[in-house]
């Protein structure tokens, strides 16, 4: 038992001593992978081979062994027909976008477009899959003068919504020549919100006084820990105000056919009350108007995706192999 116990003492020790350099080379290394400007990179995938392969599959399983050759030959002459075809065919880009509150995914969105209008010919489409509640004015709109990049290329855009385009989400589906919409899907909410606590009646109430300098009549007009004012308020909501015209006109400019007085109230809707009111052009989820599309243009899936730094790779690799040992030596 002793020299058991001795043997996995040392094993334990030299495990630190082989963590300690390997975290040493990781943050050599991410600290040199920081200085890239690029830590990512472009992936481009054919989502109608990967359709057809799937479909293919399917009606294999579905028949006997002596239909399933026959069903294999026609799919091989299907497969080679297609290839021929696809020097002709125009090209369908299909990006997406799930967007949080401060619309960060947009460096990414840019990135994608700047490849589509690099790669994209006359005829190409892109397809848009969007996904969010809103956020930030200023990141939806530049996520919105993002995809009319996409329409000064003078490539069509269409945007799909499977779930929830809302306030600046919407901002940005507007943007397309075509909006689908899945009957449930929830799209509008056209306003401006802000909120924010106020925290001087309970610095009064505990004698904390609280300073604030500015220079400028509305440097700043409602504060979390000063005592707003009426003039502050009026400030702020016209500020808001300022913001929701500009959303509006946004809108009109995008869906010209829309009534915006009626919808810019911040309501939302589903997807088939807003087709009635113009928000979406048509209702169906982005899958179906996919395979639609496919057969007439070659679908290529593209996204940026961002590349972990070697020392959180090393790291993760590091943290499984202690995290067996230490269950080893428990055992």
């Amino acid at each position: 038992m002793d020299l058991l116990w001795n043997l996995l003492d040392f094993i334990a020790k030299a495990a630190v001593i082989v963590f300690a350099v390997i975290l040493i080379v990781g943050v050599i290394a991410s600290a040199a992978q920081r200085q890239k400007a690029d830590k990512g990179e472009l992936q481009l995938d054919n989502l109608t081979a990967r359709l057809r392969d799937t479909v293919s599959r399917l009606q294999l399983q579905m028949v006997d062994k002596k239909a399933a050759k026959k069903v294999a030959k026609a799919a091989k002459q299907e497969a080679k027909r297609q290839k021929q075809q696809h020097t002709e065919q125009p090209r369908l880009f299909v990006l997406d976008f799930v967007g949080g509150m401060e619309a960060k995914e947009v460096a990414a969105l840019s990135r994608e477009i700047t490849a589509v209008i690099a790669l994209a010919k006359a005829g190409d489409k892109v397809l848009l899959r969007l996904e969010s509640g809103g956020g930030t004015v200023n990141g939806y709109g530049l996520g919105a003068a993002q995809l009319q990049r996409l329409r000064d290329a003078e490539l069509e855009l269409a945007v799909c919504v499977d779930r929830v385009a809302a306030s600046g989400g919407y901002m940005m589906a507007c943007v397309a020549q075509q909006l689908i919409a899945a009957p449930f899907a929830i799209v509008g909410s056209i306003g401006v919100v802000a909120q924010m606590p106020n925290f001087n009646r309970w610095l009064k109430k505990h004698d904390i006084d609280f300073e604030q300098v500015t220079a400028g009549d509305y440097k700043r007009t409602l504060t979390l820990f000063g005592e707003n004012t009426k003039a502050g308020r009026d400030k702020f909501k016209h500020d808001l105000e300022a913001i929701h015209e500009q959303f509006k006109v946004h809108i009109s400019h995008y869906r010209p056919q829309l009534d915006v007085e009626q919808v810019a109230t911040g309501e939302f809707w589903t997807a088939q009350q807003a087709l009635a009111l113009g928000l979406v052009d048509r209702l169906q989820t982005s899958d179906a108007w996919l395979l639609e599309q496919a057969q007439n243009y070659q679908v290529f899936g593209l996204r940026y995706v961002n590349k972990k730094p070697l020392g959180e790779r090393i790291g993760k690799h590091v943290s499984a192999v202690l995290t067996s040992l230490r269950e080893f030596v428990q055992k």
